[in-house]
Parts: structure tokens; sequence; C-alpha cells
């Protein structure tokens, strides 16, 4: 079971220099075994065309490496303290990706303004708080976790998988490493149509909730009917 979480996540992290989400080595994967409460993550500053399943490094929800001979990612803790925090989700994907990361540094959620949104996040893409100083020198990249756990203490993880965290980059989340990655890259492209609806119109209005909503249960849950079965 490792053995294949391994190389899903390496071609998840694979995937993020193809899709266009990462610059030199800004971003990163993980998965969750649930079964063994093990995650799988991109070693620390190793660049993606390089990347080897052997390289994924496995590490416990404590932090504990359990196999690998890198230093997993440095922002191992925000990922941890994600998926002890929210046991559905099953893969976070991390990246500084031009139009989300202009959100996030702006401090501004990113507005539902049309359906292309609504069909992946069921409302705007939240954004947290700057982190104090003292979180800062007392443990960034956990504080950073505890941060998007308290912007999400009353919305849905699955229904808003994604995050801005201020003045950083967004954080994305799935079922699975991939579908983290999926989200990774709705997120870009939905913050992208955002900022030019936004320049057209600086007072457009969001999306009536109501097209909103059917547009995401149109593809998400148990009333879903877009796709094949």
């Amino acid at each position: 079971m490792i053995k294949q979480l391994k190389e899903e996540v390496c071609a998840a992290n694979i995937d993020l220099q193809k899709l266009g989400l990462v610059t030199l080595t800004w971003g990163n994967v993980s998965g969750r075994d649930a079964g063994d409460n093990l995650v799988v993550i991109k070693p620390s500053g190793v660049p993606y065309h390089s990347l080897r399943a052997d390289d994924m490094v496995v590490v416990d929800l404590s932090g504990k490496i359990m196999e690998g001979n890198r230093k997993p990612s440095s922002d191992t803790p925000t990922h941890l303290k994600l998926y002890n925090a929210f046991p559905k989700i099953g893969g976070i994907t991390h990246t500084h990706s031009t139009y989300a990361t202009m959100f996030a540094q702006a401090c501004r959620e990113i507005p539902c303004l049309g359906t292309t949104h609504a069909d992946q996040f069921n409302g705007p893409v939240p954004v947290t708080r700057f982190l104090t100083e003292e979180e800062v020198y007392t443990g960034y990249e956990m504080n950073t976790g505890t941060a998007i756990i308290e912007r999400f203490a009353n919305l849905d993880v699955l229904a808003l998988p994604a995050v801005l965290v201020a003045g950083h980059a967004p954080f994305t989340w799935g079922t699975d490493a991939s579908d983290s990655v999926r989200n990774a890259l709705a997120l870009e492209r939905i913050a992208q149509m955002a900022l030019g609806t936004l320049q057209l119109d600086p007072g457009v209005n969001e999306l009536p909730r109501y097209i909103r909503e059917k547009h995401f249960k149109r593809k998400h849950g148990p009333d879903a009917y877009y796709g094949q079965k």
C-alpha cells in the first residue's frame, strides 16, 4: 500500500510542474494512508524533474519519519495539522501559483462570480488571518495549519477544498493526492477568471446562491448527475 502511495504522490508532485502550477521548487503534494495513519510527502527542495517514488518520505501523523532517506518538505507540519483536523482529507497540495497567490497576498477571498467557480467550490475561497509574530517564531508551519483550521471552523472542507493563507499562498486538498492537484489547478484558473472579471467590472455581483449551489451539487454529493456512472 505504501509503495503504491509513494508512486501516486510522486506522480502528483511531477504533475504540479507539468500543469504550470509551480516555479522552481515552490510547492508540494502529500497523500495519506488512512489505514495505517501514515503520510507520504515530497522531500524538501528536490527539483520535480528528478523526483522518483523512492525519494518520497513517509511520516506518521506526529511527524516521525517512518521511511525515506531525505528530509521531508518544510511544509510537512502544515499538512499533518490538516490531516489530523480533517480525517476525510486524503491528499493535500501547496503551491505558489500566480493568480491564487495574488489573492492570498492581497488578503482577499476569491469571490464566486460564475458557474465555473461554482462547479468546484461552493462559495468564495476563504483567506486566513495573518499569523502573529509569536506564531511565526514558535512553529511557523504548524501554526499555518492552525490558522487554516480556525478559518474553517464553520465551513465544509469538502465543499470548499481550498484556502488562501494570508500573505503566503494557497493550499488545496481532496480525496487523494491527485484530486488535491486537480483542485489546485481549478483554483488557479478561477482565480485568473475572477481577477479578469473584477478588472472588467470592479462592482460585479457574486453569482446568486441558488445558481451556485445548483452547479456545485450537479457534480458533488449524493444527487450529483454530471459525468458517467
